[in-house]
């Protein structure tokens, strides 16, 4: 008992330390990579999950292009929208790139140019880059998607709760600036293309949808690969469907959106097989969050559905729990990734990142901490197990858990956003096999669990002792301080 006393030290240490024509010839080339990244969309939303007509729309293009790959039931993301932009750019935790909170204030936030990101390690490799839609990395000079890797980009730089600001009492009078949609191309200063209201939140995303078709439709006349990011803005708060989907499921906006969603991922399918591109194209489908908390707060002015599932998983974003942490994912590459194979291991966006590098000939930086694992074998199918037993849960900069294999090991919780957070003298064990919503304690008898699943914790803070996490608005130029 006294060594089960002692891994709790530091379970209890580590909450403390951190709380702050050319298409053929493209058949031998790299493969292009299009990785879809929607916006606060709930693991239980698409059909292959157990969603679609249960939400009101079928979704059959999402549930084709999953059984066309693979399909992870236990893939997962941070808790909030910045951290989770951060690990899957930088393949570390966001906590080290001083990302781990998204930014409540002004100044400046996002990646220091020390970081590298997917983006410029596909570059390197030799990929035109593009991206179209949400950023949330940084919104001062130096810290656009241009300044960081990408050769295109078109979207916003923050977060889409602030396309309604303008239809809000007191915001003309605050001083504060309004949001504005952004273009720009790599070494120029990205340009205002338009004040991002809320006559543009529903349009927003088929504008994106489009500029990303036109993007693959120019790289593939080329003889050089693209990666394609697509980090649309649905199904954010104020969730608002296009005028095209208004009412056309009959089930409401959320149904409509879904169909949106679905939709507009056809296009893009559609795009790549009409391209000849389909069989040397990544196509990733994923999320950076769980689902959106009920507000309880929305105006008439907004006249917006702010709903969102999780499924079986308890928890919406920013929250420890799996619903937070567990989002849709399915990947296709035809003839690479076999078809129609679904797995429940533990696999974190964070090794995207190395595992695109992999099969792009890119370099993963030697000189820092990558927390990402190279997933390639266990994506083709060569091995069963991705190699991954578990992932620390941040939420924000605190350490609220772990997740080891089945189980998941709880030092605080917050039910929702809006909830307090509950600190645990010993820590709350779940096993999520018979238990997802997480709420049946079995740390007794289950007491080896801790024993096998904190090694991971102590060594993730030892790399942070040893290489200390870049501070919060920290401004370029950085260079990192070693211990």
């Amino acid at each position: 008992m006294d060594r089960l006393l002692g891994v709790f030290v530091v379970a209890a240490l580590a909450m403390g330390f951190w709380t702050a024509g050319p298409a053929a010839a493209q058949s031998n080339q790299k493969p292009n990579i299009v990785l879809v990244f929607m916006d606060n969309f709930g693991w239980g939303e698409p059909g292959f999950n157990g969603g679609g007509i249960i939400r009101g729309a079928p979704t059959p293009r999402l549930d084709q292009l999953a059984s066309e790959g693979l399909r992870l039931t236990n893939f997962n993301v941070e808790a909030q929208c910045t951290p989770s932009r951060s690990a899957i750019m930088t393949g570390r935790y966001a906590i080290r790139s001083g990302n781990g909170i998204a930014p409540r204030g002004g100044g400046v936030y996002g990646l220091v140019q020390w970081e590298v990101t997917m983006a410029e390690m596909l570059s390197d490799a030799g990929y035109t880059t593009g991206m179209f839609g949400k950023w949330h990395l940084g919104r001062t000079k130096g810290r656009f998607p241009t300044d960081q890797g990408f050769d295109e980009w078109y979207g916003i730089p923050n977060s889409t709760d602030e396309s309604a600001y303008t239809e809000l009492h007191g915001f003309a009078e605050s001083g504060v600036a309004e949001t504005y949609v952004m273009e720009g191309r790599k070494g120029e200063e990205p340009k205002k293309i338009r004040p991002y209201r809320l006559d543009y939140r529903p349009l927003i995303d088929r504008d994106l949808t489009d500029k990303a078709i036109d993007f693959m439709k120019r790289q593939s006349k080329t003889n050089k690969p693209f990666f394609l990011f697509l980090p649309y803005t649905a199904t954010h708060y104020p969730s608002l469907p296009h005028p095209d989907f208004a009412g056309k499921t009959g089930n409401g906006q959320w149904a409509d959106l879904l169909l949106q969603v679905d939709t507009y991922n056809g296009m893009l399918l559609d795009a790549i097989d009409e391209l000849g591109i389909r069989d040397n194209t990544i196509f990733i489908f994923t999320a950076d969050n769980g689902p959106e908390a009920a507000h309880g707060n929305n105006t008439l002015t907004l006249k917006t559905s702010s709903q969102g599932t999780a499924g079986p998983w308890r928890g919406t974003l920013f929250t420890g729990f799996e619903g937070s942490l567990r989002v849709p994912f399915a990947v296709r590459w035809p003839g690479r990734i076999p078809a129609g194979w679904s797995s429940n291991e533990i696999v974190h966006e964070m090794d995207l990142f190395p595992t695109l590098a992999r099969y792009a000939g890119g370099k993963v930086p030697k000189d820092r901490v990558i927390d990402g694992i190279d997933m390639s074998d266990f994506f083709r199918g060569k091995q069963k197990k991705s190699g991954r037993e578990g992932v620390i849960v941040y939420m924000g900069n605190d350490i609220f858990g772990i997740k080891w294999r089945n189980w998941k090991l709880n030092f605080k919780e917050q039910d929702t956003i809006f909830s307090e957070t509950r600190k645990y003298g010993l820590p709350r064990l779940y096993n999520l096999l018979v238990d997802p919503q997480e709420r049946e304690n079995v740390l007794f008898p289950n007491t080896w669990v801790p024993k096998a699943a904190l090694g991971q914790l102590e060594a993730h803070i030892i790399s942070l002792r040893a290489n200390p996490p870049i501070r919060p608005g920290t401004k370029d130029p950085y260079l990192p301080k070693r211990k």
